[in-house]
């Protein structure tokens, strides 16, 4: 991606140079963004929040959410791919459930932020 160059002459030009040395690279910052993009969605805060309470299988998912089970595996592969749920097989049945504390953490701080 191209880097793009400011209009403007800084301020506070120590501030800037004091500031832009601890600025994350900018492919941990898209990846970030890529996050929260996945995160924006009301469906898959609810499949979050279902597995936060426990770990649950597809149809279980399905008949809590009133979806379709396609619709919730669809949302699910989502989730997986950007390492927020884990599944497990056992038997016939595939068990989700969050992969780490971290996404709980995220989850938590964020319902912290909007309920101040």
């Amino acid at each position: 991606m191209e880097n793009k160059k400011s209009d403007c002459d800084a301020v506070n030009q120590e501030l800037v140079e004091k500031i832009k040395p601890n600025m994350p690279d900018m492919n941990l910052l898209y990846e970030l963004s890529d996050f929260f993009k996945v995160m924006g969605d009301s469906t898959r805060i609810q499949l979050l929040w279902a597995l936060e309470e426990s770990e649950m299988c597809v149809g279980d998912l399905a008949v809590l959410l009133n979806m379709t089970k396609s619709a919730v595996s669809h949302q699910l592969k989502v989730l997986r791919a950007a390492k927020l749920v884990r599944a497990k097989k056992s038997g016939k049945n595939v068990y989700y459930a969050l992969n780490d504390h971290h996404v709980k953490t995220v989850f938590d701080k964020a319902l912290e932020h909007i309920c101040e």
